[in-house]
């Protein structure tokens, strides 16, 4: 199951499912009882018998009529609108740690001991095919970062590892825009990844159900149609039920709260020359079994 928030053209924000990725049925519409989950954190609120009404109204959904055309709709972010700042996580993968020390000046082999976490506010979110801002008059380094990210169902604290993934809701993309020369003013990652708009999120949040192995996902992004990261979340350093259990160490995560897992090596500020964004450039962030996450850079 694949829930997206979408803005329907008569009756505003509606909660909505994506079907053979090309058709959305309006769940907020099909729901049988009142009153009906408008958005996916609604969703995520009403727990598994909501979950299970979802699937109800997608099994009896029959062809296309009365659904809307994926292509059509204006998507907005599945998650994170309400509650608390996205969680991430930095420096994630083996690969993107070594060319950033190498970027930095640093020992290549210079790996964190533990997980380093940081937040990005809800004014940085933006949906499938919104606008990011570059930002020209704060920034020459705007960057790219391609990340699955866990969406939380079930609330905790000190959640053990081995029980962490029956926490999670689902797993949508994050894109990690990035202003490394802010990040590197300031000395640490807040504002130079909390600008306006710099945090790409969506389509679709996937129902966890439908992901057998979150530590097993191919995840790539292209800017402009050409490949600049490829890899795969077996790379992560710290797995998805770590994060989760490291985060949750004495603070307690609540239903909808959203954590990025950090991004593989290929990023634009570690390659020689650098190659960061700009004005009138596409990103396509991908991961397996979600989806492709579009935005482009306008000024």
């Amino acid at each position: 199951m694949k829930f997206l928030n979408f803005l329907h053209p008569q009756h505003g924000p509606r909660l909505g499912a994506l079907l053979s990725d090309a058709h959305v049925l309006d769940l907020t519409a099909a729901w049988p009882v009142q009153p009906a989950p408008a958005s996916v954190d609604e969703l995520i609120a009403g727990g598994d018998a909501a979950v299970e009404l979802a699937r109800q109204c997608i099994a009896a959904a029959g062809g296309t009529a009365g659904m809307l055309p994926f292509a059509d709709v204006t998507v907005l972010p599945p998650v994170a609108l309400i509650g608390r700042n996205v969680f991430n996580v930095g420096r994630n993968y083996r690969e993107h740690i070594i060319e950033g020390n190498l970027a930095n000046g640093r020992p290549a082999e210079a790996f964190p001991s533990a997980i380093e976490f940081f937040t990005k506010p809800r004014t940085a979110l933006v949906g499938h095919r919104g606008q990011v801002l570059r930002h020209g008059k704060l920034t020459d380094s705007l960057d790219y970062e391609v990340e699955l990210a866990i969406v939380i169902g079930r609330g905790g604290r000190d959640i053990p590892a081995e029980r962490a993934r029956e926490h999670v809701f689902g797993y949508t993309i994050v894109n990690d825009v990035t202003a490394r020369d802010l990040q590197r003013l300031h000395g640490q990652w807040f504002k130079g990844k909390g600008l306006d708009t710099s945090c790409p999120i969506g389509p679709v949040v996937v129902h966890a159900s439908a992901i057998a192995n979150p530590d097993a996902l191919a995840l790539s992004l292209e800017v402009d149609g050409e490949e600049r990261q490829n890899d795969n979340t077996s790379s992560m350093i710290f797995n998805v039920a770590t994060v989760v259990a490291q985060l949750s160490a004495g603070m307690t995560l609540m239903p909808g709260d959203v954590i990025a897992t950090g991004t593989p090596k290929g990023v634009g500020f570690a390659q020689r020359p650098p190659r960061c964004l700009q004005v009138g450039q596409t990103m396509r962030a991908r991961v397996e079994g979600i989806g492709e996450l579009v935005n482009a850079i306008v000024d």
